[in-house]
């Protein structure tokens, strides 16, 4: 008997190199509102999160409104970059098609994004054919990450108990979210910037982190020579 009867993937981080674009975006249009950030300032800031939950915090440095146009130019610029520049997390195809073979076929993408950005990456970067009909959105559910409802939901659909699901997840918002579910979390967390450092992915509950998507298998438990 395995030890996980599915795996649930958050997207950004964890199956694309999505981070630095979309917050490339991000502050650029931050910077045309009056908020000046760094790329790694804004990284450090809202990787993790939803924009759009962060109404306030944007609010409160620029003086002015988030309003839902700028929502929608945002979504647009973020989109266009993503279509032309994002990549799969190295090794994530590789691991999602071992573990997506092992679990026969349970796994599914839990993401905080909205489904739209989510597809984009997942067909961009040739994982949508493991993930079709099992992308969750915390857009589309009452809470987003850190609540674990798009866990708990993901793990409804594949008629898995959240406790025997293994979540993979590079920030902390998202382990926090994965622990709320009651399944085991491993943190992804590699040197490239807007990742979560190990100390803080284990203090959120972690149960074990990684820097390289070719171990998962084995942190799984999976046997890769079966």
């Amino acid at each position: 008997m395995e030890r996980f009867d599915a795996v649930l993937f958050d997207c950004d981080g964890v199956l694309v190199d999505s981070e630095p674009i979309t917050n490339g975006v991000l502050r650029d249009m931050l910077e045309e509102l009056g908020w000046k950030l760094t790329t790694a300032e804004c990284m450090r800031i809202f990787v993790g999160k939803a924009v759009k939950d962060e109404r306030a915090l944007i609010e409160a440095h620029t003086g002015q409104p988030l309003t839902e146009d700028w929502m929608v130019r945002f979504r647009e610029r973020r989109n266009e970059g993503l279509i032309a520049g994002v990549k799969a997390i190295s090794g994530a195809v590789q691991a999602v098609r071992l573990i997506h073979e092992r679990v026969e076929g349970r796994i599914a993408c839990a993401s905080g994004a909205d489904r739209f950005k989510v597809e984009l990456q997942l067909e961009k970067c040739g994982l949508m054919p493991y993930f079709k009909g099992r992308v969750f959105s915390g857009h589309e559910l009452p809470r987003s990450k850190p609540a674990p409802d798009v866990y708990l939901a993901a793990a409804a659909a594949l008629n898995v108990d959240p406790r025997r699901c293994a979540v993979v997840e590079d920030t902390t918002t998202g382990v926090t979210a994965g622990r709320a579910a009651g399944a085991t979390v491993f943190g992804y967390s590699p040197p490239e910037l807007g990742h979560d450092a190990p100390q803080a992915l284990k203090a959120a509950g972690a149960i074990s982190v990684f820097t390289d998507m070719a171990d998962l298998a084995a942190l799984l438990d999976f046997d890769q020579n079966r």
